[in-house]
């Protein structure tokens, strides 16, 4: 089996449909003992940023001081913006990433200085450049005068708020431990970089302390829009504030990320009071990062609000299409990301998470009581709509595809409660209900908690996938843990059991590579304890009916043979190869998949009628040369007729399950097969075995080969009987998807002539 395994991951890794061209990634398998598990997924837990989206942020729109600047809205179709540029040392300087900006605060910051807007935009903007960890590359061009500023930095959304203040004329030059060089519209700025305080988790903000030129001393902060709402000065002009609020809304509903910028002016005592902390804290041997952040959040307070920023992720390429086969799959998808709610449901339909028909449960709470509350209302809810349908009187499958869709959106704060007191079983009771879940603002730890929740509760298989490091927790906490190797680095991928470049390889992973990696595995395991079972009870039966007796017929090198060659190799080969239905089929019709979540290739039942058939068999093989030879039979030409019939009835019975055949099957096994009865009549050819050239006597008689003739028809009789009842009258997915496999093409090829009914029916059942 860990043969068939490694093969498998092999197979996976060269298969050009998980190939990025772009980026020239593979898929890559570093788990090789799970491969099965692929075909089982029932929960998907997805980030967002980076992992449904590209990561690669656009600046679209900003709100200054209370005002809104989307640059769309007055942009000439057709018209472009000029690149910004800066001269130094004679050479000119332009960012490498063009920026479209809005004409209105253009004309501002190029005709309005001296007015109270323009200090507030002159503000915005050096925040834009200062407030980040960015470091400017300067790289050569095709001509010498001209040079490309490309911004170096560990997050994307920094990366376009930098290129966004370049474009409005704000260019960021240099970036020292010490200083921040702006070229502020053809003027050169130096300003002194006192501290810095780096984004985390908790306070979902960063800041900046600078030293200006004119000798203040500023602090810049950027953050998530809740986070800073909370810091802004009671005093400041409220009707701003509001503003900027439902700007935010507006962005958010567009599925744009949103930020808010903020600034305070710092007096002498307040800088001399954080400076000291903030030294102390830094040279703290233990819990320096707590020490840092408290820190943070003194100073952190009573800002100045500059304005938001709305900025563009777009998704990758296929997604939609991608989540939408895992729901007609019945796989329960869960996104959570860091967005706000707004950004977060414009997104899921976008990529096709949530639709117009799903039936919306919407749980933000502010309190434990009102968090339990929700809950229990919401699971009310959510069984009164789903007993709704479970009184009519279709059929379990019909229920499922006719009910409507339920999705849960609950947000981080609501999260907290849960996960920190004993609501968890309300969360797991409503999330199995419902088809997807959305889950905004969740912190890393969050995720990982959510993932262990439903992990702890139920059987079913669950798969976590994510690019970031802030998605090792939840990748790790998994059954199966996916890395995107995307814009943030490859812990993602190196905590991963599999890495790959995009969201949308999950579907062939899944539903081509898992549908297969399942059922050969489950046949495997079936097939080894059936071709096992089947010698052990001849040799049981044997000794019970000859009063207990340890002799052995059959010779130990053929029974060793036959456990690790004759038989053991064409499983081998199988558990590599076989294919019940083509990857465009399985990639047509996603509730194929439902057979692994339905445990269709490995349970009790399945398992009762190998063991069944395996007695059977081993009857008709051990009794059937009695009745065949009566007396005339020798243990030695018994024992040859014993290995021989059973290892051509074992590959016999692994030939008629093969689905789809190829040149090195037919060659192990019927290969594998003859070379049996060649080493048969060698063991038998040597003076030392009991049975001198039997096997030459026994296979030079017509009656041995009469006699395995009637082995093979009397031992697959039941076999063939059950099978035979049970696909005419209960047939599988599977099976009609391989009759729609066999019969669709010739009804394709009938042109203008539609096909069979039974045809379209099975279509549908599949659809």
């Amino acid at each position: 089996m860990e043969i068939a395994r490694v093969t498998q991951s092999y197979m996976m890794t060269q298969d050009k449909n998980m190939y990025h061209e772009a980026t020239n990634t593979k898929f890559q398998c570093k788990a090789l003992n799970i491969n099965e598990d692929l075909g089982q997924i029932k929960y998907v837990f997805s980030d967002k940023t980076g992992t449904l989206t590209e990561n690669k942020m656009v600046f679209q729109c900003a709100s200054v001081d209370g005002v809104d600047y989307s640059h769309a809205e007055e942009l000439v179709a057709g018209q472009v913006a000029p690149h910004p540029t800066v001269v130094v040392d004679g050479q000119v300087w332009r960012p490498r990433t063009l920026v479209k900006t809005d004409p209105r605060l253009m004309r501002l910051l190029e005709t309005g200085k001296g007015t109270k807007e323009w200090s507030h935009a002159y503000d915005f903007f050096i925040a834009l450049a200062a407030c980040n960890t960015i470091v400017p590359q300067v790289t050569e061009t095709s001509e010498q005068t001209v040079k490309l500023i490309e911004y170096q930095g560990e997050s994307p959304d920094e990366q376009a708020l930098v290129y966004a203040a370049a474009a409005y004329g704000f260019v960021l030059i240099e970036r020292t431990s010490g200083h921040i060089v702006i070229d502020v519209l053809g003027e050169r700025q130096r300003f002194s970089l006192l501290g810095l305080h780096e984004f985390d988790s908790d306070r979902k903000r960063m800041s900046v302390i600078v030293g200006c030129g004119d000798k203040t001393i500023k602090l810049f902060v950027k953050g998530a829009d809740n986070a800073m709402l909370n810091v802004i000065d009671k005093m400041v002009d409220l009707g701003k504030v509001r503003a900027t609020e439902t700007h935010l809304h507006k962005y958010s509903s567009l599925g744009l990320r949103t930020l808010v910028i903020g600034m305070r002016e710092l007096n002498t005592i307040e800088f001399e009071e954080w400076q000291l902390a903030y030294d102390n804290a830094g040279t703290m041997l233990s819990e320096r990062s707590e020490s840092l952040r408290a820190v943070a959040l003194k100073i952190e307070c009573n800002l100045q609000i500059l304005g938001a920023s709305g900025i563009e992720d777009k998704l990758q390429q296929g997604v939609p299409e991608a989540i939408e086969s895992l729901r007609q799959a019945g796989i329960k998808v869960w996104v959570l990301t860091g967005d706000k709610q707004e950004t977060a449901i414009s997104i899921g339909y976008s990529c096709k998470l949530l639709t117009d028909d799903m039936t919306q449960i919407i749980i933000n709470s502010n309190s434990k009581e009102s968090c339990k509350s929700s809950l229990e209302d919401a699971i009310s809810t959510s069984k009164k709509l789903i007993s709704t349908y479970l009184g009519t009187e279709n059929t379990q499958r019909d229920k499922e595809s006719q009910r409507i869709p339920l999705a849960l959106i609950i947000d981080g704060p609501t999260l907290v409660f849960i996960l920190e007191t004993e609501l968890e079983d309300e969360l797991y009771k409503l999330g199995t209900t419902c088809d997807v879940v959305l889950c905004c603002r969740v912190a890393p730890l969050q995720k990982a908690g959510i993932v262990a929740l439903m992990k702890k509760r139920t059987t079913d298989m669950t798969l976590s996938i994510g690019d970031g490091a802030n998605d090792v927790s939840m990748i790790q906490m998994a059954d199966v843990g996916i890395g995107i190797s995307g814009q943030e680095g490859r812990q993602a991928v190196m905590a991963s059991d599999f890495a790959m470049a995009q969201f949308r390889f999950l579907v062939p992973l899944l539903f081509v590579h898992g549908h297969w990696n399942y059922q050969r595995m489950g046949y495997m395991i079936l097939y080894n304890y059936y071709r096992n079972a089947v010698f052990v009870f001849m040799l049981y039966w044997y000794m019970f009916f000859s009063d207990v007796s340890l002799y052995n017929p059959i010779t130990e090198i053929s029974g060793l043979l036959y456990s690790a060659v004759y038989t053991a190799l064409p499983t081998i080969i199988v558990g590599i190869y076989d294919q019940d239905l083509s990857s465009k089929t399985l990639l047509k019709y996603p509730k194929l998949y439902g057979a692994g979540l339905r445990d269709e290739a490995y349970n009790f039942k399945l398992f009762s009628l190998f063991m069944m058939d395996s007695i059977w068999q081993s009857l008709v093989i051990v009794f059937a040369p009695f009745l065949a030879y009566g007396r005339l039979l020798d243990d030695s030409t018994l024992g040859d007729i014993w290995i021989l019939a059973v290892v051509t009835l074992v590959n016999l019975h692994l030939a008629m399950d093969i689905f789809r055949w190829k040149w090195n099957m037919h060659a192990i096994i019927w290969g594998l097969t003859i070379l049996t009865y060649l080493c048969v009549i060698a063991i038998d050819t040597s003076p030392a075995m009991p049975g001198y050239r039997a096997a030459m006597r026994t296979l030079g008689s017509k009656l041995f080969w009469l006699l395995l003739l009637l082995i093979i028809a009397l031992a697959f009789l039941p076999r063939f009987l059950v099978k035979t009842c049970s696909e005419y009258f209960y047939p599988s997915d599977i099976r009609i998807a391989r009759e729609l496999e066999k019969f669709g093409n010739q009804n394709e090829e009938r042109s203008e002539v539609p096909g069979s009914p039974s045809m379209s029916h099975h279509q549908q059942e599949l659809h």
